[in-house]
């Protein structure tokens, strides 16, 4: 069992990506876990065919701790197996708590069984919060997948990202596997995000392009494979999938520095000096 969180800049697509990501995975014969660490409760959506699925604090808010696996886990496209964390009430306590909480329960409900060939943490913005980091650092989550695209703040982000998975790999089995370009269409983005990955001693595991496909399949409640099997987009998520599947680089990241990191970006032209 591969468990695989993904990490990114808020509103970069991480949802979006390991949605579409994970279909590819189905598709192959894989048997998938995903696991939604977001308060907003929408990481399977698209998964579920926009099913407003409850979250596991809600279940529990509302029915107590005697829960059946049946109640918090509802079976998706492909058969992916799909869970929300979800969040406390808004204004009142700490919304990593309720990935803590939902991944002990999992646990404990038997989730994780042997047939699981991945679970995926899909898991909101960054690792500063203890509860959000939990996936990789409780030793959950073995390698870790960063979202980014040739913006600024996303590689800000993601290299900030890369010092929250070096502290955690230091004491447990935490790795970095790549880093997923979900392009905006910034200028000379693939050289600039497959040297920002080198930097990081890793790689650029796929260049995923803009489309309108991914909204088209969106706003039908569907992953791309689901909505439009046959289009060019498709073929890439299937590709990411495959580049994820055969993946054997799995390293211990080396941030930048700021000052370094700046370099790079007025290399490829996102910093005018």
């Amino acid at each position: 069992m591969r468990q695989v969180a993904i990490y990114g800049k808020g509103g970069i697509g991480k949802s979006t990506t390991t949605q579409n990501l994970t279909a590819g995975l189905a598709e192959m014969g894989k048997q998938v876990l995903v696991i939604g660490c977001d308060p907003k409760a929408d990481s399977t959506r698209l998964l579920l065919g926009g099913l407003a699925q409850k979250s596991v604090l809600d279940t529990l808010r509302e029915e107590g701790e005697d829960v059946d696996l049946d109640a918090i886990l509802k079976e998706g496209y492909g058969k992916i197996r799909c869970v929300e964390s979800g969040g406390p009430e808004p204004g009142v306590g700490c919304a990593g708590r309720g990935i803590i909480t939902s991944i002990n329960m999992l646990e404990q409900l038997g989730a994780y069984t042997d047939d699981i060939d991945y679970v995926f943490y899909d898991v909101l913005g960054d690792v500063v919060c203890g509860g959000f980091a939990m996936p990789i650092r409780e030793g959950k989550a073995q390698e870790i997948y960063i979202v980014a695209s040739g913006e600024m703040m996303a590689l800000y982000a993601a290299n900030n990202i890369s010092k929250g998975i070096k502290k955690y790999a230091i004491s447990g089995g935490v790795r970095l596997g790549g880093i997923i370009c979900n392009s905006r269409k910034v200028s000379n983005e693939y050289e600039l995000l497959d040297a920002f990955a080198k930097e990081l001693g890793s790689q650029l595991i796929h260049f995923v392009p803009r489309s309108p496909m991914v909204t088209k399949a969106e706003i039908n409640k569907k992953t791309v494979i689901d909505y439009e099997p046959t289009c060019e987009q498709a073929d890439e998520y299937r590709t990411l999938a495959k580049n994820i599947d055969e993946n054997k680089l799995f390293v211990i990241p080396q941030p930048m520095t700021q000052e370094r990191l700046e370099e790079i970006l007025t290399e490829y032209g996102l910093i005018d000096l």
